[in-house]
């Protein structure tokens, strides 16, 4: 089974979606479906085949969860030290170098990823291409030095600007939390 990195933030936001579909929207499509059954007829009943739907979703999802947690290696990033690299948990602030705008991100899991909140996947493209520029070492690169990523628009020249990881007992940055 391969495993995924997965900082413990975002474990706890599995766990705690896991719990909810458990403990709430579980007994509740049960208690919609024994409510549907009790109307008779199933052949025609559209409560009873949207509740028994409703539940395939729920039951669908908390084997994904699951099975992810399984296969999570569960990374607390808080205990790592301060390197200066673009790895797993680092923030990275990426300038473009024609337009000059700067982004921060923070490199996590792809089941955690949100672009709005900050945080993009390992296996993105951006983070790919960040860690394994030329002259980079398989540890992860170094600040200042500079990507290429290219898509379908054609290619955009990034270059890093700063890449923090956090020591435990450091303050995250408020974006991040």
């Amino acid at each position: 089974m391969k495993r995924s990195p997965m900082t413990l933030r975002g474990a706890e936001m599995l766990r705690a979606e896991l719990k909810r579909l458990k403990s709430a929207d579980r007994p509740r499509i049960i208690k919609a479906i024994a409510e549907a059954r009790s109307h008779g007829d199933l052949s025609e009943n559209a409560e009873y085949h949207a509740a028994r739907e409703q539940q395939g979703f729920i039951e669908g999802r908390i084997m994904e969860i699951e099975s992810r947690l399984a296969a999570a290696e569960i990374i607390d990033i808080a205990s790592r030290p301060a390197t200066g690299k673009v790895v797993f948990g680092a923030t990275v602030e990426l300038e473009d170098q024609d337009e000059g705008t700067a982004v921060t991100y923070q490199i996590v899991g792809e089941d955690e990823a949100d672009i709005r909140g900050g945080r993009i996947s390992i296996t993105s493209p951006i983070a790919r291409a960040d860690r394994q520029s030329p002259g980079r070492g398989r540890g992860g690169g170094r600040s200042r030095q500079n990507a290429k990523l290219r898509d379908r628009l054609g290619a955009v020249r990034l270059a890093t600007r700063a890449a923090r990881s956090y020591a435990r007992g450091t303050d995250y940055p408020a974006h991040f939390l």
